[in-house]
């Protein structure tokens, strides 16, 4: 994927605070993709990669926490 020139001109937002928007998105979208690959993991009775999928799940929730935090505050909500 390339990167484009971005000085938040277009976006009116800077690089790294649209940065950090993007992580948060992807991290929640991957949060929610793997929900469907754990529903498939137990529908096949596979446990073990249920267990990869929720932990991979936990992993993005995390993500997706931690870039909220830092959003809350480089943006000023508190």
């Amino acid at each position: 994927m390339s990167h484009q020139t971005e000085t938040g001109g277009t976006t009116g937002t800077a690089d790294k605070d649209y940065n950090l928007i993007w992580y948060v998105e992807a991290c929640l979208n991957n949060a929610l993709r793997l929900e469907n690959y754990i529903q498939d993991a137990e529908r096949e009775k596979d446990d073990e990669v249920a267990e990869l999928f929720r932990k991979a799940q936990a992993d993005s929730r995390k993500g997706a926490e931690l870039g909220k935090e830092l959003l809350r505050s480089r943006l000023g909500g508190g």
